[in-house]
C-alpha cells in the first residue's frame, strides 16, 4: 500500500498481521494465535468499490493446522489472480497452484508474471494450464506508485480487472 501511495482510508485493516515472515500457520503459532476463517469477513464498506485481497505464501501454503490458502479463497468466493515467477521452475508451480484452484471451483481470472520476460514459459503456462496471462511485472530498479502504473499501463490486460 505504501509503494502504490494508497490513502489509508481506501484500506482496510488486516485480519491478521505477524512479524515472521514466514508461513501463515507458522507465523500465527510463533505468535501464540491460530487463524480462524470465520472471523475473516467483507467489510461493510461501499461494495462499488474495487477490492483487492492479498494473499500470503501460495495456494497450498496452511492457514491453521487443517486448512490451506486454498480454502481462504473458497471462503471469501472472489475471483482470483495467481502470482508468479517467471523464470526457472515457475511452469510446474504454476500448473499446480492452477490445478488446484481450478479443481477447487475457484474461479481464476489469470496469471501475472513477475521477473523477466520469458515467452516459453508463459505459452507453456497458457497453453497446459487453460489459463491467460494478463500481465507481466519485470524487476522494477524502484518501486512507487508511478513505476507500477506505467507497468499496469502497458503491461496488463485491464479487462481482466473488471
Amino acid at each position: 500500500m505504501a509503494w502504490a501511495e494508497i490513502p489509508r482510508e481506501q484500506t482496510l485493516p488486516e485480519a491478521y498481521i505477524f512479524d515472521d515472515p514466514v508461513s501463515p500457520h507458522l507465523a500465527a503459532a510463533r505468535a501464540g494465535e491460530e487463524i480462524c476463517l470465520e472471523t475473516i469477513v467483507f467489510p461493510s464498506k461501499d461494495r462499488s468499490m474495487p477490492l483487492i485481497v492479498e494473499g500470503a505464501g501460495g495456494v497450498l501454503a496452511p492457514i491453521n493446522s487443517h486448512q490451506f490458502m486454498a480454502d481462504l479463497m473458497l471462503h471469501l468466493r472472489l475471483p482470483v489472480i495467481l502470482a508468479a515467477r517467471s523464470t526457472l521452475g515457475t511452469i510446474n508451480h504454476t500448473l499446480m497452484s492452477l490445478r488446484v484452484l481450478q479443481t477447487s471451483g475457484i474461479e481464476v481470472r489469470g496469471v501475472v508474471l513477475i521477473g523477466p520476460e520469458n515467452p516459453d514459459n508463459r505459452k507453456a503456462i497458457e497453453c497446459y494450464g487453460k489459463v491467460q496471462v494478463i500481465g507481466q511485472i519485470p524487476m522494477l530498479p524502484r518501486i512507487n506508485r508511478q513505476a507500477l502504473c506505467e507497468v499496469f499501463a502497458e503491461s496488463f490486460q485491464r479487462e481482466a480487472f473488471a
